[in-house]
């Protein structure tokens, strides 16, 4: 039996002490084993990927993703792990770090010199992983004894990898989703290695679901690490001549922050994004910012914590990986993807200033069942900034509702990366006649932090942080022209915001409700009058005949507006029927109702506004 030698614990370094300072983690001891604990051993033999991470000569960090069938690695001694398999020569550059002096003619070449090495052995289909940490001590391309494996055109070949393993972790399953990994044989071609990214990058990435990164703690320490999502949570800030910018948030997790530890104190890391797909890769190499708190949410609403990774190389390669996977069941814990705030760099003013602003709930509106309007006074109106017609706001009820920390919740998975941050149009105009330091927001009673507001008395004076208002939603009317504007319920928020500078006789709206929610039309009606003769509604109708009854009795009251009432479902022939209108539709729904829109006007220019929180 292999013995295993323990020494002392690791301290946290202070670049990790730093993290948990500046996000109040409580004091833990790092749980990292200075050797290959032998859960780790075990588990090196049956996972099938292994994501692996090194240092080039100018000291950037590169990250790859090797194996495809169980036993890539293995324990061959003590503290000691073999890595043996398939690997791209030509365009992977990790194998490039470190097996980089194969010869043409000899391609089995041992390395004496010793690399920084790290590496994540990953199983996705249990949703399982061990961090290893050490010293590459040998190396070699190809089969010992002349039994080569090397394709016709040298592109992939055997690799052996001898690793001293000076670091071992095993991790939680968070945010994975599962795989089944399947081997194969890889033809590697390099699509691209200048910068921008290319669109065949761009669309890995809009569906990538997991990518792998490499860290460093200057010269003394590395690791890899995985991040994972729904797909689409990794998304690109920036992507031109003045550079390439990527940007994803970080998930509640167990709070070691080994590798923004790292980034703290060394911001250059290595990513590789996998195509489980098509086999295709992405290699990038660059430099990070951590980005905290309301400057978190002005890139990512609803996101206290967020990284921006500089692009300073990046590789595409199709069909360089040595496995595909067949997508399972994706993770509990994920949550919707964040996507990034319309004119995230300017609009946001909070997020610039240093002064803390609040919202304060002043009076409460209840005009159905499930739907109310709140009206907000800022304290700060010169630290928040003037908002737009179209705007939405970000407000954070963490004080008032944060339950405190928990690493896993299998009982209520999605609450643990809850960071109670949420984001609302705001239903009141500029011009409406509220004071300039008052806001409305009008919202549906369907979460934990909707069901607080409507159980709020307005005298208890509840005070919330302002994130920040931010994005754009503007209906454009040019003259002449008739917008058609369609609304799912709550939807018709953006349009009530605009109204006092659209000329209602100009608009078309398609109003799609469900009967319950006749309460919003009959208030909408009674504030904007002159909108019920360009409106036609589509009302299904309730579960409960006795609901369906009372409420209606109030059509004829819409009908007395000038509305036109239809008591059944919107169809295509009810959008796709119309002339006369501009071509630009405005479109804010649920994703049901907004599929079924985009399907019906293919042909259309559609201005989107998701509501989905």
């Amino acid at each position: 039996m292999m013995a295993f030698v323990r020494s002392g614990p690791i301290a946290w370094h202070e670049g990790e002490a730093s993290m948990h300072s500046k996000l109040h983690v409580p004091h833990q001891e790092n749980p990292t084993s200075p050797f290959l604990t032998p859960y780790a051993a075990r588990f090196l033999q049956t996972a099938p990927l292994l994501a692996v991470g090194t240092l080039d000569e100018t000291d950037r960090p590169w990250t790859t993703l090797l194996g495809g069938e169980a036993g890539a690695a293995k324990a061959i001694g003590q503290s000691m792990i073999g890595i043996r398999t398939l690997v791209d020569t030509t365009y992977d550059p990790v194998i490039q770090c470190l097996l980089s002096n194969r010869r043409e003619d000899d391609p089995v070449v041992q390395k004496n010199k010793t690399h920084m090495i790290s590496a994540l052995s990953i199983d996705l289909a249990t949703r399982s992983r061990v961090k290893i940490a050490g010293q590459m001590v040998a190396g070699a391309l190809g089969q010992p004894g002349g039994d080569d494996v090397t394709d016709k055109d040298g592109k992939v070949t055997e690799a052996q990898i001898i690793v001293k393993v000076e670091r071992s972790l095993g991790n939680c399953p968070k945010y994975l989703n599962k795989k089944h990994i399947i081997p194969t044989i890889p033809e590697p071609a390099l699509v691209s290695d200048t910068l921008p990214l290319p669109e065949d990058a761009i669309e890995l990435l809009a569906k990538a679901d997991l990518f792998f990164i490499t860290s460093s703690y200057h010269e003394s320490s590395i690791g890899t690490n995985y991040r994972g999502g729904p797909p689409g949570f990794v998304q690109v800030l920036q992507n031109n001549d003045s550079g390439s910018v990527l940007i994803y948030p970080e998930y509640s997790g167990n709070r070691f922050y080994q590798t923004l530890g790292n980034l703290q104190m060394n911001p250059k890391a290595g990513i590789v994004v996998p195509d489980f797909e098509t086999g295709d890769v992405l290699y990038v190499t660059g430099t990070t910012d951590i980005v905290v708190g309301k400057e978190a949410a002005a890139f990512l609403p609803r996101s206290n914590l967020v990284v921006k990774v500089h692009v300073h190389e990046a590789r595409l390669v199709r069909n360089g990986l040595t496995f595909k996977g067949k997508s399972g069941e994706p993770s509990p814990y994920n949550p919707p993807v964040r996507r990034l705030a319309t004119g995230h760099a300017g609009t946001d003013v909070q997020a610039a200033s240093n002064r803390v602003v609040y919202a304060k709930l002043i009076k409460k509106e209840i005009l159905t069942p499930s739907i109310g309007r709140f009206r907000f006074s800022v304290s700060d109106p010169e630290a928040a900034g003037r908002w737009n017609p179209g705007q939405s706001v970000a407000l954070a009820f963490e004080d008032e509702l944060g339950a405190g920390y928990s690493h896993m919740r299998d009982d209520d998975p999605s609450s643990l990366n809850d960071d109670l941050v949420r984001t609302f149009t705001v239903s009141s105009s500029v011009r409406g006649g509220l004071p300039e330091d008052e806001f409305e927001i009008t919202i549906r009673n369907v979460g934990k932090v909707t069901k607080f507001l409507f159980r709020q008395n307005i005298r208890a004076g509840l005070e919330v942080p302002v994130m920040g208002f931010a994005g754009a939603s503007t209906i454009d009317q040019p003259d002449g022209e008739v917008v058609p504007v369609v609304a799912g319920g709550i939807g018709i928020t953006p349009l009530l915001a605009q109204l006092p500078d659209l000329d209602p006789k100009r608009i078309k709206l398609f109003w799609s409700l469900n009967v319950k929610d006749i309460g919003l039309v009959m208030d909408t009606f009674e504030r904007y009058p002159q909108l019920a003769a360009s409106t036609s509604l589509y009302i299904s109708a309730a579960a409960d005949a006795t609901v369906r009854g009372q409420v209606l009795q109030t059509l004829p009251r819409l009908e007395q507006y000038g509305a036109q009432t239809l008591r059944r479902r919107i169809a295509a022939s009810d959008i796709q029927g119309q002339s006369g209108l501009s071509p630009t539709w405005y479109i804010c729904a649920g994703s049901i109702l907004r599929r079924e829109l985009l399907s019906w006007l293919s042909d259309k220019n559609v201005v989107l506004e998701d509501f989905t929180y």
